[in-house]
């Protein structure tokens, strides 16, 4: 059974920071207690530990700012991102162990899933699309390291759908072409298809 701190933690990181609405917008405890039926004490405790991930600033008398992702932020998680999974492709790749089936049935679930209401659960699949090909590599760290960009990735993520007309067909066709380069076993195209989807994520981002 979760904890209070558990519970309060993971409503927060995975519903509230993950919301574009709540951008910007500060948050008390007591409020954060009225939605999810808790005390404000591990409320308190979990919004320390994000404030330590700087997810949250706390502010005095006001609550916890929730900040926007800035440009800096956007542009070394894109970075970041294209690193790893680059790497995680290519190790797939050689190691002959490229998860081609569950690659596959995430991509079908991302395309029953358009719609501006869907936004949220079609960047949760998104993010399960890139981590299954982490995990695909077994190293055990990288992939906690990359988990912990989850929830970075998944706002930054939606902000893009939000943001473009015809986003979520364009996240579609990317997803295909890096399926079908580790499906084929050419890391070349591997890499090149991952770069140019994050590649065209950032400047969707970036162009607000």
């Amino acid at each position: 059974m979760q904890s209070g701190r558990e519970k309060a933690y993971a409503f927060l990181k995975e519903t509230v920071l993950t919301d574009p609405d709540m951008q910007g917008r500060f948050l008390t405890e007591q409020e954060i207690a009225d939605r999810i039926g808790i005390s404000r004490t591990p409320i308190r405790e979990a919004l320390l530990l994000l404030a330590a991930e700087d997810l949250v600033q706390l502010v005095p008398k006001r609550g916890a700012h929730i900040a926007p992702l800035s440009g800096r932020e956007i542009t070394e998680l894109m970075e970041l991102r294209g690193i790893v999974e680059r790497h995680a492709a290519e190790t797939a790749i050689e190691q002959r162990k490229v998860p081609v089936e569950k690659l596959t049935e995430l991509l079908e679930r991302q395309r029953g899933l358009s719609g501006p209401e869907h936004a949220k659960e079609f960047i949760a699949v998104d993010h399960l699309f890139h981590a299954t090909m982490v995990a695909a590599v077994g190293n055990e760290l990288l992939n906690r390291h990359y988990e912990g960009l989850r929830s970075r990735q998944i706002r930054a993520g939606v902000v893009a759908l939000y943001n473009r007309i015809g986003r979520q067909e364009a996240v579609l066709a990317e997803h295909q072409a890096i399926l079908d380069a580790v499906a084929s076993g050419d890391p070349e195209a591997a890499r090149t298809a991952i770069s140019g989807h994050l590649e065209s994520t950032l400047k969707v981002l970036l162009a607000g």
